[in-house]
């Protein structure tokens, strides 16, 4: 076997290949979402997301009501003042949407109400996972 020497192109070119890879498996599934525990996304939905958010269907405070928000459209929870942006970005809410919603809620949607974020990765798959459980 032949002793080859790399030039520094190769040697960053084998380092952002090795560090792509292993960034695809830290994502692990398709979606790049781990399963939440919804037990502690409902603790945390109570003492942070609970302030501004009912789940029950129909009663809204300063956010939406949340119940039955997975798989619902942006913007159409009834009787809930929406801001323009958020009636518009028409998303349909799923765990790829919540995540990134989430994460930080007026760079995913421009001139959003929530002004709140959930910073945590594993905080926002569990408050996600307590999401899908409420229902209409």
């Amino acid at each position: 076997m032949r002793n080859r020497t790399l030039c520094p192109v190769q040697i960053a070119a084998a380092v952002k290949s090795a560090f792509c890879a292993m960034a695809a498996l830290a994502l692990g599934s398709s979606t790049g979402l781990a399963a939440g525990d919804a037990a502690a996304g409902q603790q945390l939905f109570a003492s942070h997301c609970g302030i501004c958010h009912t789940t029950q269907p129909g009663v809204n405070r300063i956010g939406p009501s949340l119940a039955g928000v997975f798989g619902r459209k942006s913007g159409t929870e009834a009787g809930y003042n929406y801001s323009p942006a958020l009636k518009a970005a028409a998303i349909t809410w799923d765990e790829k949407e919540l995540d990134k919603f989430l994460q930080n809620p007026a760079a995913d949607v421009h001139g959003t109400k929530m002004v709140v974020s959930v910073p945590g990765n594993d905080d926002r798959q569990n408050v996600i996972a307590y999401l899908k459980t409420l229902k209409p």
